[in-house]
């Protein structure tokens, strides 16, 4: 039987007879399915929508391929790819972490615990900045992490140069991978640098003045970590998620930078926690050198953004 055929152990120390590993789609989500339910929390129906969905993710295919496809024949190699995947996902990775990767917008990019995963919610925020940004200058996404804003940037947009900033190395070699792919399948429209170093810092010795300013900061207080989700909480990266100030320090500190870097109708775009966007606003608003301070919704109707322009 070859490598990986068999399901690991149940938890009370028996085997589950070996099977043989079978050719289709289906079979492989009734196999991830039994990994799913026997190790997981997970009943028998949301195992199975569970594993189609993993098939789907690992197939980079919409979640309903799956069942629609359950005649096509899998070759060799997704078996142990897939139940590896199926295991993770068992002990309470999120998905994007198990298949070890995840859409945004019309990309599809390489994740792991060392990067936040990309929310949809990330993605209206490079829509308002699209909406509001012309051809040319300088884009600039601090806390780049996955490369996701950076790259929907460089592959939708029209600026001369996109960078990309972290004060984490491991993300930046996240990114570094991302970039790469895409360069090699000629996504990208616009170079991407990356620049390590704390938000804008690592920028200054690049460029004076830049013409968008967006980022995705860490928000959350460090006593709210017991409200996340466990799949949030005890898989993604604490640097990634919590700042200090209930919350607000990074953001009102990367305020006060960008308001340094910005060109004069430059543009500041941050996604912010939406119990605490108006006090983002009033903090940029407060600083003179902003005008048209304004708090935009996400997909769900909840003030999620905060836009400005520079005087």
């Amino acid at each position: 039987m070859p490598e990986g055929s068999r399901l690991p152990a149940r938890p009370n120390g028996s085997k589950r007879d070996p099977v043989a590993i079978p050719g289709t789609v289906g079979a492989l989500v009734d196999e991830l399915a039994a990994i799913l339910e026997d190790f997981g929390d997970f009943s028998a129906r949301d195992a199975t929508l569970e594993a189609r969905e993993l098939v789907a993710s690992l197939y980079d295919v919409p979640r309903f391929w799956a069942e629609a496809n359950a005649h096509v024949r899998v070759e060799a190699e997704m078996w142990p790819r897939a139940r590896a995947a199926a295991t993770q996902r068992a002990r309470g990775a999120p998905l994007a972490y198990a298949v070890g990767r995840a859409s945004f917008r019309h990309l599809t990019l390489d994740v792991d615990p060392r990067v936040l995963i990309p929310r949809p919610e990330t993605e209206v925020l490079v829509d308002l900045v699209l909406e509001r940004t012309g051809a040319g200058g300088v884009a600039v996404d601090v806390g780049t992490g996955s490369g996701a804003i950076a790259l929907a940037l460089a592959s939708e947009g029209a600026f001369d140069e996109v960078l990309a900033t972290d004060i984490c190395l491991d993300a930046l070699a996240v990114a570094r991978a991302n970039i790469r792919i895409l360069e090699a399948r000629r996504v990208l429209r616009t170079p991407v640098v990356l620049v390590q170093g704390s938000l804008l810092a690592p920028v200054r010795s690049r460029h004076s003045r830049v013409h968008v300013v967006v980022s995705n900061p860490p928000y959350i207080a460090f006593d709210e970590a017991r409200e996340l989700p466990p799949d949030v909480r005890d898989w993604e990266p604490p640097l990634a998620l919590f700042s200090g100030g209930q919350g607000l320090d990074i953001s009102a500190q990367l305020v006060r930078e960008a308001a340094v870097l910005l060109a004069g109708g430059g543009l500041l775009a941050l996604e912010v926690d939406a119990r605490r966007a108006s006090l983002v606003a009033e903090l940029v608003a407060r600083d003179t050198r902003y005008r048209d301070v304004g708090v935009h919704l996400d997909l769900s109707g909840r003030e999620r953004f905060v836009l400005a322009v520079r005087r």
